[in-house]
């Protein structure tokens, strides 16, 4: 089973603000969307529930949420931890699980992920999480597919898949 990373940051590898993003870019929620649907995502209590109520649990994917409060998600599976929950995947045959963030999650599972799926915004903007640092000389760029802005889209980006170098 692969297991993958998706994300998106700016120029300085933010992911988050508050709880939030901080773009508003349509392409990359859709892309998003095309990519993990059908799929297992992991994500952290925080991350999920940041994402907006009347979209969770996020719909056509199996949700495993990370925590370890028992506070239950209606809809979702709890684990108590990224291993438990790329176990769980294993198991029920998954192909592909996506870890979908936030960024404590990231940085616990990144030397985990057989696959990275980022999303490069060509700007810079204020927050406080960041994406943990990629040694790219780790990884092989497979895809890479650069967006302009359009009437949606006020921000260039470029959506770059990676895959593990074996050592």
């Amino acid at each position: 089973m692969l297991v993958s990373i998706i994300a998106a940051m700016d120029q300085n590898r933010l992911i988050g603000a508050e709880n939030d993003l901080p773009w508003h870019l349509p392409v990359d929620m859709k892309y998003f969307k095309e990519t993990t649907l059908g799929h297992y995502v992991l994500t952290g209590r925080k991350n999920y529930e940041s994402i907006p109520e009347k979209f969770r649990p996020l719909k056509g994917r199996t949700n495993l949420i990370v925590s370890n409060s028992k506070i239950q998600f209606p809809g979702a599976i709890l684990v108590s931890s990224i291993k438990e929950g790329i176990e769980i995947a294993r198991k029920a045959g998954e192909k592909e699980l996506f870890i979908i963030g936030g960024g404590q999650v990231f940085k616990q599972s990144i030397h985990l992920a057989n696959r990275l799926y980022v999303t490069l915004i060509h700007h810079q903007f204020n927050g406080d999480v960041f994406f943990p640092q990629i040694n790219w000389e780790q990884w092989e760029i497979i895809s890479r597919k650069d967006v302009v802005p359009d009437e949606n889209n006020k921000y260039a980006c470029t959506f770059i898949v990676a895959e593990r170098i074996s050592v």
